[in-house]
């Protein structure tokens, strides 16, 4: 109010020729007050004057501030072009006279022009020389302005070329704050809510954001009508609101003659004006919150863009390990035939003790390779989810019955009790995959086995709950081995992980077991439990819920009949092999002449359907994959002419998972490559005695 008055007895001063000269710093401060107070018209029309007087008077450090002015007064009409012209000429006028604090003012109008042309990081850099340069001058004002505006472009810069941008807006608001607060700049301290509602958006506080927009409109119109009232206080006196008039113009004379419907009318048109710069403003936060909007969805697309592509890398990287490891291990299996088939060939012509122990090391070495390439194919399955889990009637005692029978010579070997605790109260029949709990339970065994000498191993199976038509088993394994230290005992149940580099090399091993054991357990909805202490043993217990079945068997899979067999059944039998290998041929051929078999050999699938035609056969033994037709459609093509000859699939690929359809096309027993010769000639005495056929 007061600076109107004195610019009000300023400019009549100036007036007179006396005071002459001075109009033209009356005229700019008069212009520059009405650019603070958004009346950009009217402050063109005083700096026109400001500048046409200078240029009269060749006052050019004061034409240099009068061209800034203009092209920030120019800047805030949108005409841009225009407001470059004449900020380049007051830099033309400030480097000619060398004056550095003058510069600040054009470093401040540059910062605008580019914070309007949307250059966000060049507005920064000379906003920032700006502020420095005010902050110096001790013009708070100025320092101020420039940091709101410094606070505006950072909200607006892309961060991906600009680190924390809205950490540093946060940073200046409050440099503002603290400058406004302490010299009442009301101004400032509304524009900065503006400028807080853009940060807010930029976070998503999308209903702070909305507060403090909404509160800048509210008092924005507010400060426009206490200027209003000002400007009217202000020139009160001998012209009253008339002198506001010559003051903008220099050309009326008394305005308080006029009449006061006058006012009005310039009242209703300086708040259109402000309705017209509030929706402006609005508008643009709008476009602006698009904008960011715009770049936020762009940039989540592309990170989109690359997880999708991520993600179909590792998905054709998981599927080529499979195959790999499919491949792999099918390619592994077949000369693994030859080791073992040869080495058990060499062990049954009665060689020197000398080479029975080099042939027993071999065969070593052939089974444990063997049981590697078992463990992979497993966790490779495992991992590529192709595990199902089966719900068929089982009986649960004879199973475990059974991988107990099958590790008392491991157990033994190593001088170990074996002790078999079960509760007979568990129903005898339950549904659920009997060849899943059997893997569990005969890698958890052998692997405290493996770690357990001269000790004991416990095996509990027992209620944990028992319901109408379901109980809930728990199965425990301890032993007295080694233990497994607490660090090891996160990572014992990784891939290839074992309990230190010694036991590695003292026991062997590749570690898989335990993470087969994990992942099964987990397909079947259950999980593994371990305590242990270092020197002292190990505990593993887990608990499988399973249905209890009312029949008393498998429907769907072959039932194993108990039969004596006879020692020579074996003897003058015929079988065929089918079988492409020449190696393999001859190695499948031997075992079987020891055991007096009669022999006959073809190379594929349409002589295996030719032979049977016109010879019969006590056993055929089919490989799988075989140039022309495979083992599956030679299969398919003898039982349709011959449904009695028992056929097994003696193959190294691994078709454990498709069983159901090996059935289907008629075989009826599957012995992988390499075979343990035991179980190898024990279905096939079952083969010829009828015993394995599916009850129906």
């Amino acid at each position: 109010m007061e600076a109107i008055k004195y610019l009000n007895d300023a400019n009549k001063l100036a007036s007179l020729p006396k005071y002459k000269s001075y109009k033209p710093d009356v005229e700019l401060h008069i212009a520059e007050l009405f650019y603070k107070l958004e009346y950009f018209d009217k402050a063109i029309e005083e700096v026109e004057k400001a500048i046409s007087n200078q240029e009269m008077y060749n006052n050019y450090y004061k034409l240099g501030n009068a061209y800034n002015l203009y092209g920030i007064i120019l800047i805030s009409q949108g005409k841009i072009k225009k407001a470059e012209k004449f900020l380049n000429k007051s830099d033309s006028i400030y480097t000619a006279l060398e004056d550095t604090d003058s510069k600040a003012n054009y470093y401040y109008g540059i910062g605008l022009l580019q914070l309007y042309r949307g250059n966000y990081n060049e507005c920064i850099t000379n906003l920032k020389i700006a502020a420095k340069s005010f902050k110096t001058q001790k013009r708070p004002f100025e320092e101020a302005l420039a940091y709101t505006n410094l606070a505006d472009a950072l909200t607006l810069v892309d961060s991906l070329s600009y680190p924390n941008p809205l950490l540093e807006a946060k940073n200046f608001l409050q440099k503002v704050t603290n400058i406004s607060t302490k010299r009442g700049y009301s101004k400032l301290l509304v524009e900065k809510r503006r400028i807080n509602s853009q940060i807010y958006i930029a976070e998503k506080k999308n209903a702070i954001a909305e507060q403090e927009f909404r509160y800048y409109i509210r008092h924005k119109d507010s400060l426009h009508q206490i200027h209003l009232k000002a400007i009217e206080k202000g020139l009160q006196g001998e012209s009253a609101i008339g002198d506001l008039n010559q003051i903008i113009a220099n050309q009326q004379d008394d305005l308080r003659k006029q009449d006061k419907s006058l006012f009005f009318g310039k009242l209703t048109g300086w708040l259109s004006i402000a309705l017209i710069l509030i929706l402006s403003l609005l508008t643009l936060s709008l476009y602006k919150n698009n904008n960011l909007r715009a770049k936020a969805n762009e940039l989540l697309q592309d990170k989109n863009t690359e997880l999708q592509e991520a993600k179909e890398n590792a998905e054709r990287a998981s599927q080529a390990k499979a195959q790999f490891l499919s491949t792999i291990t099918h390619e592994l299996r077949t000369p693994m035939y030859t080791v073992t088939g040869l080495t058990h060939l060499l062990l049954e012509e009665d060689p020197k003790p000398e080479q029975k122990e080099h042939l027993n090391s071999l065969k070593f070495s052939g089974e444990y390779l063997l049981s590697l390439i078992n463990n992979i194919l497993d966790l490779n399955k495992l991992e590529a989810n192709k595990v199902e889990i089966e719900k068929v009637p089982f009986n649960l005692k004879k199973r475990i019955d059974g991988v107990l029978i099958a590790l008392k010579k491991s157990s033994e070997a190593k001088n170990n009790t074996l002790h078999y605790e079960y509760d007979n109260s568990l129903p005898n029949i339950v549904m659920g995959d009997s060849l899943k709990i059997s893997q569990i339970l005969i890698n958890l065994i052998s692997n405290s086995i493996k770690f357990t000498e001269n000790g004991d191993i416990w095996v509990r199976v027992k209620t944990a709950e028992k319901l109408p038509k379901k109980v809930i088993v728990h199965f425990e394994v301890e032993d007295t081995g080694d233990g497994i230290s607490k660090k090891k005992q996160n990572t014992i149940f990784e891939s290839f992980s074992q309990g230190s580099l010694q036991i590695n090399r003292k026991y062997g091993g590749t570690g898989l077991g335990l993470s087969i054991v994990k992942n099964l357990l987990e397909i079947m909805g259950s999980q593994i439990f371990l305590e242990s202490k270092l020197g002292e043993g190990s505990k593993f217990w887990f608990t499988i819920s399973y249905d209890i079945s009312e029949t008393t068997g498998d429907s769907k899979k072959p039932e194993k009949i108990d039969v004596v067999v006879e020692s020579d059944i074996l003897e003058n039998k015929k079988v065929l092999i089918v079988e492409d290998n020449k190696i393999n041929q001859m190695i499948t051929k031997k075992i079987l002449e020891k055991k007096n078999m009669v022999c006959a050999v073809v190379d594929n699938g349409m002589d295996a359907v030719k032979q049977v035609k016109e010879n019969d056969f006590d056993v055929i033994l089919m490989d799988i994959h075989m140039p022309g037709i495979s083992g599956i459609e030679a299969t398919k093509q003898i039982r349709e002419f011959n449904k009695t000859v028992p056929i097994i699939a003696l193959t190294a690929i691994t078709i454990e998972e498709n069983l159901e359809d090996f059935y289907k096309a008629g075989f009826n027993e599957f012995i992988p490559k390499p075979f343990n010769a035991e179980d190898f000639f024990e279905k096939i005495k079952r083969a010829i005695s009828g015993n394995e056929f599916l009850i129906r």
